[in-house]
C-alpha cells in the first residue's frame, strides 16, 4: 500500500512539474490549455509566475512527501488543490458549465484523494525540538 501510494503521488508530482514548467517555458501555449490567453507582458509574467509556482509548489511537497512517506510535507499540495477545486465549484454553481470543465475537477480530486489516503496511512512526522 506505502509503495502503491508512493508511486501515485511521484506520477503526480511529475505531472505537476510537466504542466508548471509549460508555464515557465511557454505561458501562451500552457495557458491556452487552461482557457487563459496573454493579453499583456503582464499576463505572461502573471502565468509564468503564479501558475508555475502553484504547479511547482506542489510537486515539491508531493515528491518530498512521497519519499519521506510523511503525511505532514502533503499538507502544502493539499492546500492547493483543495482551494483550487473550491474555486472550480464556485464558479461551475455562478456561471455554469464549459466544454471540459469536468478534466481539472477529476485532475484536482484525484490528487485530493491520494493525497488525503496518504496522510491517513503515513501520518504525521514527530516534531523535534
Amino acid at each position: 500500500m506505502h509503495v502503491i501510494l508512493s508511486a501515485i503521488i511521484l506520477l503526480l508530482a511529475i505531472l505537476d512539474l510537466v504542466i508548471g514548467t509549460g508555464f515557465l517555458v511557454n505561458p501562451a501555449s500552457a495557458g491556452s490549455d487552461f482557457g487563459l490567453s496573454i493579453l499583456t507582458t503582464h499576463g505572461s509574467s502573471t502565468l509564468r509566475g503564479d501558475m508555475t509556482a502553484f504547479f511547482f509548489v506542489a510537486a515539491m511537497s508531493m515528491g518530498w512527501g512521497a519519499w519521506r512517506r510523511r503525511g505532514d510535507v502533503l499538507l502544502p499540495a493539499l492546500g492547493l488543490f483543495t482551494i483550487a477545486i473550491a474555486g472550480r465549484l464556485i464558479n461551475l454553481v455562478l456561471e455554469g458549465t464549459y466544454e471540459g470543465w469536468i478534466v481539472p475537477m477529476f485532475v484536482e480530486g484525484t490528487h485530493i484523494v491520494v493525497l488525503l489516503l496518504a496522510m491517513r496511512a503515513w501520518g504525521w512526522s514527530p516534531r523535534q525540538a
